[in-house]
């Protein structure tokens, strides 16, 4: 069965193979490459921009013919990303196309032209990346011109334009004699660019309003065109959602002043210029387009940077455009902050003053032994005004927090060295004061902890109590509560005469107090939280005097803390 039907297929073939009309003369010699395949011919307008696509190792063929007595004629072929291959050939028939061609739904006009004898002249050849035209006589025996395209790289883009006559065609901006990008002025954040008036702005005042100037800015390279500009920012901001995506988790830094100088593994993310104003046409190019200005000063970018900068003249009317040669620029260096190293248990005031720098103020510190772990307090000195901390490691920041009157605590672990910085919380509604006037004032420590695995206990409260029954001529007993790590207590006096209140500041340590004032120290440990008080006799005071007592918790690490006054006076008689 199944041979019976290959003897029937191979009896159908041989049928239609011998009915079918002879080939005509020159088909075998005709090479593979100048076949043209069984489509409507792409025919090339006159006076109309054509896009092209280019598949990688296909060659694109576009005819034209030109009118009769056409002197003159112009091709233009603008590459969009990647280097093209384009020839111009003209071909001449020699006789009318055979019986054997006739017209048919199956062929092409040109290619019965092709199948038939004649001669081929190329005319003008390019390989290239930029805009290149072929100007000159139309070739007077031809009967059909061939523009052939070919990209050997990659998949692209061109775009065609045939001018019939002499002249420029007036389809495309002209550019100035000196078509370079001149940068006038660099700064931290922004760089002034200018460049030569185009002469189709010139020479033609009133059509100013079709043109426009516009700038685009990237960190990579020059774009030699709009089509190469569009594709190449295109990619920039699918690149930069996809990373914005991959570090989605990841803290960043929120102090652009510091960059990379202080870290080395500062990672900065490729940012695009943003920019308004847009014709919604080109709005996918991230640029400033300006009228028709030719000088323009783009801002908002990252101080010591690498930029590059070309300028596109567009005609909106035509919709097409002309690239000036671009320029690239580095903006300088912002002013680096100050970064004082703190030393190991250092004690540091640092004040803030209206009018002053809004930076902030910079600390470094650097925990000693293999653990890296450390601890920093500090504590606010200014009532109601609040100072923001924030710790960074790496360019990462790790800690953000307000002090205030409240002694805080932050854990240090995990990196050799940590970047404090300080500055006044903004978002805390004060009293303003003078200009040059103390604003804001906090004390800050910073200390290695060896061998601990957090911060050290608190005690649950600060307040100091007194027993009046315990309260004689000459002496007062003191109660507070101590915490369950052993530590060492002070405790001070201060005879009030003449009304003193003996107002004593909240973040005032030890060093502060003379050491006549000084009665006694003791060292003090309660395994049991709620158990933790302890006691101590003041003696030797006078009768019916009042004295203001207070206690400091001495510690190994951090600050001291200073427990709140307690004002008593002694009994006057006994």
């Amino acid at each position: 069965m199944m041979a019976s039907h290959a003897l029937s297929w191979y009896f159908c073939l041989s049928v239609a193979v011998l009915c079918s009309p002879p080939w005509p003369q020159g088909h075998s010699a005709l090479a593979p490459e100048n076949e043209v395949p069984l489509r409507p011919t792409a025919w090339l307008s006159n006076g109309k921009v054509t896009p092209i696509h280019l598949p990688k190792g296909h060659t694109r063929r576009l005819y034209f013919v030109l009118k009769k007595k056409t002197a003159m004629m112009s091709v233009t072929v603008s590459p969009c990303d990647f280097p093209i291959e384009w020839t111009l050939a003209a071909r001449n028939i020699k006789d009318k196309p055979s019986k054997s061609l006739q017209w048919s739904s199956k062929k092409s006009e040109p290619e019965v032209w092709w199948r038939g004898p004649g001669t081929e002249t190329k005319i003008h050849t390019y390989t290239g990346n930029v805009m290149d035209t072929y100007t000159g006589p139309s070739y007077v025996p031809a009967s059909i011109y061939i523009l052939r395209l070919r990209s050997k790289d990659q998949d692209t883009k061109a775009t065609v334009y045939l001018h019939e006559g002499s002249g420029p065609s007036g389809a495309f901006p002209e550019l100035p004699s000196d078509p370079h990008v001149h940068t006038l002025g660099v700064g931290m954040t922004s760089v002034t660019l200018s460049w030569g008036p185009s002469g189709s702005l010139t020479r033609m005042p009133h059509s100013k309003s079709s043109y426009d100037y516009c700038v685009v800015v990237n960190r990579k390279n020059n774009y030699h065109n709009l089509c190469a500009a569009r594709l190449g920012i295109s990619k920039e901001l699918e690149e930069d959602k996809k990373r914005k995506k991959n570090n989605n988790q990841r803290k960043v830094t929120v102090w652009p002043i510091l960059k990379d100088w202080w870290w080395q593994q500062w990672d900065v993310e490729d940012e695009l210029l943003t920019a308004t104003g847009l014709n919604v046409r080109y709005d996918d190019l991230q640029c400033v387009c300006k009228g028709t200005e030719s000088v323009c000063t783009v801002s908002e970018l990252v101080p010591d940077t690498l930029y590059y900068f070309d300028v596109f003249l567009i005609d909106r009317l035509n919709g097409t455009s002309a690239a000036y040669t671009g320029t690239f620029a580095r903006t300088h260096e912002e002013a680096r902050p100050a970064v004082i190293p703190l030393r190991e248990g250092e004690l540091r005031w640092v004040t803030f003053r209206d009018g002053g720098s809004t930076s902030g103020e910079y600390f470094s510190f650097s925990p000693r032994g293999w653990q890296q772990s450390g601890l920093l307090t500090l504590q606010s000195c200014t009532g109601s005004e609040k100072i923001k901390v924030s710790i960074s490691s790496k360019g990462l920041v790790m800690n953000t927090q307000a002090v205030g009157e409240d002694l805080s605590q932050i854990w240090l672990q995990g990196s050799p060295s940590y970047l404090i910085r300080l500055e006044r919380d903004e978002t805390v509604s004060v009293r303003k004061a003078a200009p040059g006037v103390l604003k804001a004032s906090v004390k800050m420590q910073a200390s290695s902890a060896y061998h601990r695995q957090g911060v050290p206990s608190l005690p649950s409260t600060l307040q100091i109590k007194t027993f009046n029954r315990l309260r004689s001529c000459d002496s007062i007993t003191l109660a507070w509560m101590g915490t369950e790590e052993r530590s060492l207590y002070c405790v001070y006096r201060r005879k009030l005469v003449n009304g003193d209140k003996g107002g004593t500041q909240t973040c005032l340590g030890p060093e502060s107090r003379s050491d006549t004032e000084r009665v006694l120290c003791k060292y003090f440990q309660e395994l049991n939280p709620r158990r933790a008080v302890t006691t101590a006799v003041i003696g030797d005071l006078e009768p019916g005097v009042a004295y203001k007592f207070d206690v400091y918790l001495m510690r190994r690490w951090g600050i001291p803390i200073k427990y709140n006054s307690k004002t008593v006076k002694t009994r006057k008689e006994c």
